[in-house]
């Protein structure tokens, strides 16, 4: 499983030009459900995102997580987060979980984050969705954990 987080300022997302969801400060993390994450590899995550201190404090040191700042997160599933790009110029996606099986798990990976104390706002799962979003720093991790 790859999570993308990027601490922003706001976010917007809209499918065919309608608004779906939108967040101030916090967290856009696309969600890469890859073949074989189990709950596991969710739990994961859930335990990790909410107390990482990438959040700046009083003094503009990072120092605070998004639970200390009251921030929110727009959670977007992004399968191409499984691309591998290793052969030729066109990149494959066979690593990513089956549409099914990822939502489920994107879901759980949801539910998780708001049972932390995180208001978490969705994308539409597999949709072509638009996002605006004012990247704040930029701030972007890169968290991964690997099926076992």
């Amino acid at each position: 499983m790859k999570a993308v987080i990027q601490r922003v300022l706001d976010a917007q997302l809209k499918v065919d030009g309608k608004l779906i969801s939108e967040i101030g400060f916090g967290y856009v993390i696309f969600l890469g459900v890859m073949k074989g994450d189990t709950q596991a590899e969710a739990d994961y995550m859930i335990k990790k995102i909410p107390p990482m201190r990438i959040c700046e404090d009083e003094n503009g040191k990072i120092n605070k997580s998004i639970l200390d700042v009251g921030g929110e997160i727009l959670l977007v599933s992004q399968f191409t987060l499984a691309a591998d790009t290793s052969h030729g110029n066109r990149p494959s996606f066979i690593e990513a979980e089956s549409p099914d099986k990822a939502n489920e798990v994107y879901l759980y990976v949801a539910e998780g984050l708001k049972k932390a104390g995180i208001p978490v706002k969705l994308g539409v799962f597999g949709a072509d969705m638009k996002i605006n979003q004012t990247n704040d720093g930029p701030f972007t991790i890169v968290l991964e954990k690997s099926a076992q």
